[in-house]
């Protein structure tokens, strides 16, 4: 299992090496083997002691073929099924799985100051589809990629959390 730390583009390998049984792994990262005991598990957190040192990992996000957690302090996304972008998109036309993402998301929360485009309106990746107010600032929220806008999940004065999908451009 390859997993990512945080905003950089390093990507470790890992891997559950045998189940001891009563939540104990014996799991391997970097090549060295490592006792994990997890000690409990909720729909929003896990708490675990990775050798001797305990640690809480907060859910973020969770999909099909990744998981992102939040694990003291620092952002890891795993990827569950490292071949599945491949599997997915091998015969799609589309020239990597980002092209092929639909789903404009909010990177932060706000309200809807402006929406700067309309159902059936062709943009081009960069153009500005809304405008966001944050903390009092404005953010312009841009295009993910060349496409077509399919659909608009937002009305302006509305209020967005991080994450939340504003359009559907295909």
């Amino acid at each position: 299992m390859k997993f990512k730390l945080g905003d950089t583009e390093e990507t470790i390998d890992g891997e559950i090496v045998k189940s001891l049984g009563n939540n104990e792994f014996v799991v391997r990262i970097k090549g060295k083997e490592h006792n994990l005991r997890i000690m409990t598990m909720t729909h929003e957190k896990v708490e675990f002691m990775l050798g001797s040192i305990y640690h809480v990992a907060k859910y973020v996000e969770n999909t099909t073929a990744k998981i992102t957690l939040v694990v003291d302090g620092v952002k890891i996304t795993f990827n569950k099924r490292p071949d599945l972008d491949q599997i997915v998109y091998k015969n799609s036309g589309v020239e990597s799985a980002v092209d092929s993402q639909v789903y404009l998301k909010s990177q932060i929360p706000g309200r809807v100051v402006s929406i700067n485009v309309s159902v059936g309106d062709k943009v081009n990746k960069g153009d500005v589809v809304c405008i966001l107010e944050s903390m009092k600032m404005q953010v312009s929220i841009k295009s993910h990629k060349d496409g077509v806008v399919k659909s608009l999940k937002i009305k302006q004065g509305a209020s967005v959390a991080k994450n939340d999908v504003l359009a559907e451009i295909e």
